[in-house]
Order: C-alpha cells, then sequence, then structure tokens
C-alpha cells in the first residue's frame, strides 16, 4: 500500500511524463501549436500602385486611378507600410533576396536574371517552415528565370496548378472571351474560378490542423496586356489620368492608356486576392492566417520602372495583417521585402538563420505605433545588376547600388560608361523597328526596358523637340553618382550630386552607402567588380 506522499510522487512523475511527451510532439510536429498560417500573395512586376496610396499620398497621382479594393480592406485591417521596396528592380534577383532573406549580391548565382542558377546551400524561408511541419505550395511563380524553376520552393513538387494557369495572362484571355460573344464578367468569372480551384486544391491536400504557407505569384501583371483592356475590362478611363502622370512620363493618350490597362491587371491581381481571402473564411482559416500582399518591383515598360533605382523602379505596395499583428495602422519605416524572410520564419516559430542579413519586422507589427515605429529603420539599400541585355551589346551588367531615407535618393553608377537601358544607337545603326515591333519584342532595342506602347511612343517620336528630353532622361547615359533632394524633387529629375549645397549630404549618404555593400560583402567592390564583370554573371561577350 502507497502512502499519500508516495502517491503525489507517482502522480508528479506521472504527469512530468506525459508533459515530456506532450512537448517532444509539438516540437516534432508544429500543427499542435498555434502557428499561424501564412498566405503570401506576391504580384509579378506590382509596383506601389494601389488606391490606399491616394490616401497617404494625397489626391494628383496615378493611384487616384487605381481599384485595390481587397488590397486596401486588408491594410486597413493590418498594417500599410508606405516605404516598402525590394532590393533589386529585376524579378530573379529580387526573388531571390525575399526567399533567402538576405541582398541579392549575397545569392551567388541568384543575382542575376538570365543565366540565374539557384545554390541549393542557401536556406530559404519556405522550405524551412516545410522541415518544421507547415504544408507548403504555391500556385504560378516563385523564382524564375533561372534555373532549377522555382527553386527556393522545392519545384513542382509543391505546386498547385489542377485548376490551370490561365490567370497569368488575364487581359488576353478575358479579350479573347469577349471577342466570342461572352460579357466581361462572366470571363473573369473563369480566372477567378480557376483562383479558387488551386487554392483549394491546396489546402485539401494538408493534414488536419496542420499550418500552411501558400504562395501565390500570378505573373498577369508582367508585360505583355492586351491593349485597351483597362478600360474595357475594369472601366479604368485613361483620360482620368491626365493630369495626374509623373513628370519622366509623357502626359499623352498613348502612354495613359499604358498606364490603364497596367492598372487593369493590378485590379485582376486583387480580384484573386479577394478569392483567396474569403475561400479562407469558408475554411475557417482567416483569424489564424498572416496575410502579406505586394509586388517584386515597379512597372515594366516605363521610365523609371522596372530596372530602375528610382522610386517608380524600386517602391512596391505593403499590407500585412493577420493574428498579432496590431492592425488599423499606416506605418512609414523603411521595410526592404528581404526583411519577410525572418519575419515568416519568428511567425512560424521556426529557427533564424545567422546567415539572414534582414531582420524581422515583428517588433514593427507587434506595435500600437503609427508614423515612425523603429527609428533604426531610416533607410533602404537597393542596386542590380545584369538584367537581359542582348548579345549584340555584350550582355555586360548596369551595376547601380542606392540609398534611399527619407528626404533623399543617392545612387551609385558603378559603370558610367555604359547604357543603363541598353544601347539607343542601334536605332542609328540598324534598320529601324517599326512601331508594332518595339510594343511586341523586348529584344528589338533598349532591352533592359520591356517592350510596350510607351517605350516605343518615346522611341518613334524622339526627334520631337517636345519628346527628345524624355528619351534622353529615361535612356541616356547617366554620372558616377546621382543624388536626389526628394522634398523639392520627388520624381527624382534633378540630379544635386554636384551642387555645393549638398556636398556634405553626399559624403554622408556615399559614406553609409558604402560601409553597408561592405559590411555584407558585396563582391561589386572586389577586384573592380570582377565576380559579375566575367562570365558566367555577365553572359556571353559581344560580338564582332
Amino acid at each position: 500500500m502507497t502512502s499519500p506522499k508516495q502517491t503525489f510522487s507517482l502522480r508528479s512523475f506521472s504527469t512530468s511524463v506525459f508533459l515530456a511527451v506532450w512537448v517532444f510532439t509539438c516540437l516534432q510536429n508544429p500543427s499542435y501549436s498555434k502557428v499561424p498560417n501564412i498566405l503570401f500573395a506576391f504580384a509579378d512586376d506590382w509596383g506601389r500602385q494601389a488606391s490606399a496610396y491616394a490616401k497617404t499620398d494625397g489626391p494628383g497621382t496615378i493611384n487616384d486611378v487605381a481599384l485595390t479594393p481587397n488590397f486596401d480592406k486588408l491594410a486597413q485591417s493590418g498594417v500599410l507600410f508606405t516605404n516598402a521596396s525590394v532590393n533589386a528592380p529585376s524579378c530573379t534577383p529580387c526573388r531571390s533576396s525575399i526567399l533567402s532573406g538576405r541582398n541579392f549580391w549575397e545569392t551567388g548565382r541568384g543575382a542575376i536574371l538570365q543565366g540565374a542558377i539557384w545554390d541549393t546551400n542557401i536556406p530559404t524561408w519556405p522550405l524551412l517552415l516545410k522541415d518544421s511541419g507547415y504544408h507548403l505550395g504555391y500556385t504560378y511563380k516563385v523564382w524564375s528565370p533561372g534555373s532549377p524553376r522555382d527553386a527556393g520552393i522545392g519545384g513542382s513538387a509543391n505546386a498547385f496548378r489542377s485548376a490551370g494557369g490561365k490567370f497569368n495572362g488575364f487581359s488576353q484571355y478575358v479579350s479573347g472571351r469577349v471577342s466570342r460573344g461572352v460579357s466581361p464578367e462572366e470571363a473573369k468569372k473563369e480566372l477567378l474560378k480557376e483562383v479558387r480551384g488551386n487554392f483549394k486544391s491546396f489546402l485539401n491536400a494538408r493534414k488536419k490542423d496542420q499550418p500552411f504557407a501558400y504562395w501565390f505569384g500570378p505573373t498577369n501583371v508582367h508585360r505583355k496586356w492586351t491593349k485597351g483592356s483597362g478600360k474595357k475590362l475594369w472601366n479604368i478611363d485613361p483620360d482620368h489620368l491626365e493630369g495626374k502622370m509623373p513628370a519622366f512620363l509623357p502626359d499623352v493618350h498613348a502612354v495613359r492608356e499604358d498606364l490603364a490597362d497596367y492598372l487593369g491587371e493590378i485590379a485582376a491581381f486583387d480580384a484573386g486576392l479577394g478569392l483567396l481571402i474569403d475561400e479562407l473564411k469558408k475554411a475557417g482559416e482567416y483569424d489564424n492566417t498572416l496575410i502579406v500582399v505586394s509586388g517584386d518591383h515597379g512597372p515594366p515598360g516605363f521610365p523609371h520602372g522596372k530596372c530602375n533605382l528610382y522610386d517608380f523602379g524600386t517602391r512596391v505596395c505593403l499590407a500585412i495583417a493577420g493574428p498579432g499583428v496590431k492592425g488599423g495602422r499606416i506605418v512609414d519605416d523603411f521595410v526592404c521585402l528581404p526583411d519577410l524572410a525572418p519575419t515568416f520564419l519568428e511567425a512560424g516559430e521556426t529557427k533564424i538563420p545567422d546567415v539572414m542579413s534582414a531582420r524581422s519586422l515583428w517588433n514593427v507589427l507587434k506595435s500600437e505605433k503609427s508614423g515612425w515605429v523603429d527609428p533604426k529603420r531610416d533607410a533602404n539599400i537597393t542596386g542590380r545588376e545584369r538584367h537581359v541585355q542582348i548579345a549584340r551589346v555584350g550582355q555586360l551588367p548596369y551595376p547601380q547600388r542606392a540609398i534611399r531615407t527619407k528626404d533623399f535618393q543617392f545612387v551609385i553608377n558603378f559603370r558610367p560608361d555604359r547604357w543603363p537601358l541598353g544601347d539607343p544607337y542601334l536605332l542609328d545603326t540598324e534598320k529601324e523597328p517599326s512601331l508594332e515591333q518595339m510594343e511586341r519584342s523586348t529584344f528589338v532595342t533598349l532591352a533592359d526596358e520591356d517592350a510596350g506602347p510607351t517605350k516605343a511612343w518615346i522611341v518613334s517620336n524622339r526627334a520631337d523637340p517636345k519628346v527628345k528630353p524624355f528619351f534622353e532622361h529615361a535612356y541616356g547615359k547617366r554620372p558616377r553618382e546621382e543624388l536626389y533632394d526628394l522634398r523639392k524633387d520627388p520624381f527624382q529629375m534633378n540630379n544635386v550630386a554636384k551642387d555645393p549645397a549638398y556636398s556634405k549630404q553626399v559624403t554622408k549618404l556615399r559614406k553609409r552607402l558604402m560601409a553597408y555593400l561592405r559590411s555584407t560583402d558585396d563582391p561589386r567592390l572586389v577586384e573592380n567588380g570582377k565576380f559579375f564583370e566575367t562570365p558566367p554573371m555577365a553572359g556571353g561577350t559581344k560580338k564582332k
């Protein structure tokens, strides 16, 4: 017969054993703990164009015409970031930085677009979450162009596309159906049904109560779009953009229509986001899902956009909502998208690798403050190397690094002797491409700016004295250093780097930028950039 004291000891021992087993089970299978699900909606080529920013920036901008009700609602319930940017305004290197939580120049051959190869030794947040017990999946695009396709998330093994991939060509598909007598709304529903179907198949594939991480990455916002689709499919009138165009874009109908079509594709992405949120609610998972929405850089085929370190190229939309996030706030802290990697890992109670140079956002997300929350987040560092270019111009990179603060943008162009977007004078030495060719083929000329009506209009009209300044500003050579006073020059049109009145700012920002590049072992600073200047990083050599 046991004494009361012995009984208590046995009970205590049994309880201890049970707790030890329970803790061990939780560690082995995180689905038993209440870690949040993660939905990452990430649009190709979507910059900082959303109607939510019409309120933060004030009237008179192109955001007045944007249609993003689902993004806006999410931002209102969570946190809207006004100073978010990518690390590189080029698809593959940007995504390399987001997957790895590192600067793009820290990812080896992931730092370029054409010829990128993923280094499997680099840890990525999706695969780390999967190892922690998350159900992992994606639809459409994660990491490409590059080899292997969609590296960093497990490739096709984690792809969910049973319902199809037509959404990537949204305006083309819907316009084609409309030409066959289908109403625009019915044609849209066909594609939105695809979005829902792919997401449902992902949810249905997980184990009971297993947390999930899903990457929604449609490419419809990337060119090409159907001309006139912004108005025909979304009633975005190009004329409503008149007087709202940034200073680097000609305020003419052809360019306004091109921009309206771009905004139409953003509206389509936003509609898809709305269905994902609706499906989360139907599945009873909305309240336990961290939702993050953004894009991989600025608009394609426009001056200052994609492949440029100006705001139009690097700044992006960012809204975050979900469990643990103090909502209803607008935050001005500078956020670079690689910061999402440690943020996702911290949310999933997964160890953040020491090699991640980015910083988790959870201190900002949990705060109740609006405006400036973390004083240390006062700048973003951006850069680029080789995007595409073409063999006949040598496939050499146009190397840039920049630092953006509240009041200034400072850019270093390491090879000012090169053309930033390709050699425009090929136009004068070879057969002049037609307007249609320039609208359709990126590789006709100025290859680092996507083909489209805006580029075609500027190039075709460059002899016009009124258009020539736009042409030279967009495609001409740039000095070694650029400085823009954003308080006076928000569109970054007037370089004051040589102005004696700004000499102290130039010195200060140059020193800070270069110190950061050195601290992160940027190969651009080693042996005159040899790593980026030689094959395979530099591609081929100039053909004779």
